[in-house]
């Protein structure tokens, strides 16, 4: 079986190669059965290689496939190879599974759109480049995958280019995660120095070997790798360019926040978690990062009026869980809660498309209202993807990732009370804006009209996500809860496990309850504020510091102004007194020049017969003349 592992990225490529050329020609339904056709065929390739890859146990344990040879430069020979072990496993199955049933939605959602090939095309080379991301076995072809998507993504941020909004959120995507990806460039060209190889695998083994704990070349490449992984992951300081990235259809947020582009940078420190491991003060860093984006992207969903811009930001705090489990050496839980928010969160966002398109695409949700009436199943889907996303207890999938990730954040030998608090303070926050979200979208009055309710290309991904947001959890339970942990141990033979500091374990239950009673309380603070007493809200209004700090979280901790203040205007100011100069002008000279030519070489197209007639004459005597010279 290991002998398809090439066909599952290979099928989104051939899919998109299909589309790019012969798109334009084909009916909606050939477009449709192929770009979703393709994806499906990957997922299902995936589902059977997965169930042959656990039953079967191989050992080592994990599957290598060689493709062909790359290239061979001075003994630096990477190959077009791919590795698949319990860790890519789980990312290929969200990547396709999920990526499938968002191109399955899309079919209905992008049904009126003239761009409908073109759109399905770039959807399928995004799925295509994130599996090339993941199942690469050396870090030169993770690079290729990983730009792939960074290509990608430009390309569907600014899918609506003619409007300049969205060709200025895809160019701001595009260039901040160039400024993580620098890094992470450098950081290989480190690795290759030190290593003479880019081989994952190979790099694994010998790093320990080569390097003591807290080693200076470890440290600054793990550095380096974490500037790659916060750009492509939207974390701070690079976190602005992914709440503008709604510019895109809703359907290619679903695809970049829940199974591709933003879960790269977890992936990547997850894959070389043993440089992380040697460099303690950078795996810190990861942890600290995480929490404090947590927070403040957090308190900015806590302020957004539009619904795709919380989900947004409820992305950028989710990652940052994600990275405050893998800062404390929780890398099955990080992981764990990768899979579930990749359920949870394309449920919230084709959701929110199944409002939006309803709605006249509307997407403030000051101006939805009431409903729950009237889209039941959007209704129930998205409160469970809710319930889900606020962790509310014992039900919900969102409860036990979550859960873990506080418990490790505090009681792994890694953390500590203060990464601990900022989860459980990012738990409140999460729970208060999640539902505010959810009242003033499906309670009290309708204020806009829903024009036709979705149909069931859109409606079935909705139920099966929601399912998955459920149940998803009940394969990974907390020690106390029975000790069913099937989740983190598929994955011990790719990650390590977490150590806990034993004097807290008996303790566990009592911060599980905490935890519950601190999302309860978020949610309980949303519905007293927004729902049962809408005076409360309206007294904050009034009230000058309330709306200061409202302002400054709305727009986003102020972090685009000081971007714009320090690097954009900086920038343009000496473009614009450079743009004269004089390498300009050989440039403008030899444009100049080509255009003088293009001008005088038309004249000759006149279509006066006598002309050519007379040319050829011209021409026939110089080359007469020119031979005859001695």
């Amino acid at each position: 079986m290991e002998a398809l592992l090439w066909t599952i990225p290979a099928l989104p490529f051939a899919g998109a190669l299909v589309l790019i050329l012969m798109g334009t020609r084909l009916s909606r339904s050939a477009v449709a059965l192929i770009g979703v056709g393709s994806v499906g065929l990957a997922a299902l390739i995936t589902i059977i290689l997965g169930i042959n890859f656990i039953s079967g146990k191989p050992t080592p344990p994990y599957y290598h496939q060689e493709v062909w040879q790359w290239f061979e430069v001075a003994g630096f020979n990477p190959s077009v190879a791919f590795h698949l072990d319990a860790l890519s496993l789980v990312f290929i199955f969200v990547i396709t599974f999920v990526g499938f049933l968002i191109h399955l939605y899309s079919t209905a959602y992008m049904a009126p759109d003239e761009g409908f090939a073109r759109f399905f095309a770039y959807l399928n080379l995004f799925v295509g480049s994130m599996l090339v991301l993941v199942l690469a076995d050396n870090l030169l072809l993770l690079y290729l995958g990983w730009e792939g998507v960074g290509l990608c993504s430009y390309l569907l941020i600014g899918f609506w280019y003619t409007e300049p909004a969205n060709g200025y959120a895809a160019r701001k995507a595009f260039i901040t995660t160039r400024v993580g990806d620098t890094a992470l460039a450098i950081g290989l060209f480190m690795l290759f120095q030190n290593f003479g190889t880019l081989h994952i695998q190979t790099i694994a083994t010998e790093a320990p070997q080569l390097w003591s704990v807290g080693t200076q070349n470890a440290v600054i490449i793990a550095f380096l790798l974490l500037g790659g992984a916060v750009g492509k992951s939207g974390q701070l300081p690079l976190q602005t360019w992914l709440p503008d990235a709604m510019a895109g259809p809703t359907p290619v947020s679903a695809l970049i926040h829940a199974a591709t582009m933003v879960t790269a940078g977890v992936y990547l420190i997850a894959r070389m978690h043993v440089i992380f491991d040697l460099a303690p003060a950078a795996q810190l860093t990861v942890a600290i990062i995480g929490a404090v984006t947590l927070l403040l992207a957090g308190c900015s969903a806590l302020t957004q009026s539009d619904l795709k811009r919380v989900l947004a930001y409820s992305t950028i705090s989710q990652i940052g869980y994600m990275f405050l489990a893998l800062g404390v050496g929780a890398w099955s839980a990080g992981i764990f809660h990768f899979m579930i928010h990749a359920f949870f969160k394309a449920l919230l966002f084709l959701s929110a498309g199944a409002i939006i398109i309803s709605l006249h695409h509307e997407q403030n949700m000051f101006k939805m209202g009431g409903l729950r009436k009237l889209m039941p199943v959007v209704f129930w889907t998205f409160l469970i993807g809710s319930a889900s996303l606020a962790a509310l207890p014992l039900i919900t999938a969102g409860f036990y990732s979550k859960d873990q990730i506080l418990w490790y954040s505090l009681a792994s030998e890694r953390g500590n009370f203060w990464l601990y608090l900022a989860g459980l303070t990012g738990a409140f926050i999460t729970g208060n804006y999640t539902f505010r979200m959810v009242f003033f979208t499906f309670y009290g009055e309708a204020k806009t009209q829903v024009s036709h309710p979705p149909g069931k290309l859109i409606t079935i991904p909705l139920i099966i996500l929601a399912i998955l947001s459920l149940v998803g959890g009940f394969i990974e339970l907390p020690h106390n809860f029975g000790h069913f942990t099937v989740f983190s141990d598929f994955l011990t033979s790719a990650l390590p496990a977490t150590s806990i500091n034993e004097t807290l374990g008996s303790l566990e239950w009592l911060f599980q309850v905490l935890a519950a009673l601190v999302s309860l309380a978020g949610v309980y603070l949303a519905y007293l504020f927004y729902l049962k007493n809408p005076t409360l809200q309206n007294s904050l209004e009034h009230s000058g510091w309330a709306m200061s700090l409202h302002r400054f979280w709305y727009s986003g901790w102020g972090f685009d102004k000081l971007y714009d203040l320090i690097l954009v205007k900086p920038f343009v100011f000496l473009a614009t007194i450079n743009k004269n100069d004089f390498i300009d002008k050989i440039y403008t000279a030899i444009a100049a020049l080509t255009r003088a030519f293009n001008h005088g070489l038309a004249r000759t197209q006149s279509g006066i017969l006598r002309w050519y007639m007379m040319g050829i004459v011209v021409g026939a005597l110089l080359i007469i003349t020119l031979s005859l010279l001695p």
